[in-house]
């Protein structure tokens, strides 16, 4: 099943997110062993189009408990960088 994961970053996060950039890339790498797919990933980012103020990630997984483990062991979420994440069941239509 896929999911969505939609995270919102705190006000004023940006260094933190920064600061834990390669610990999360590195996260990313193997998600296999926590029996996640990446569909697809990316940071959200302000009007600019350039300051990042979040992350979104279309995944595959066996449910809903697998994905909020996932999550839970990310650095951003570990170094409490994002405010709010929200995690849904999503069906795909087109792309």
């Amino acid at each position: 099943m896929l999911f969505v994961i939609h995270a919102l970053d705190k006000l004023g996060a940006l260094p933190a997110r920064l600061a834990n950039y390669d610990a999360h890339k590195a996260f990313l790498s193997d998600t296999e062993a926590r029996g996640v797919r990446i569909v697809m990933s990316g940071p959200l980012v302000a009007e600019d189009g350039v300051t990042m103020i979040g992350s979104l990630f279309v995944v595959e997984a066996v449910d809903l408990a697998t994905v909020e483990r996932f999550n839970a062991a990310d650095p951003f979420h570990v170094a409490g960088i994002w405010d709010r994440v929200t995690i849904t069941g999503f069906i795909k239509r087109q792309g």
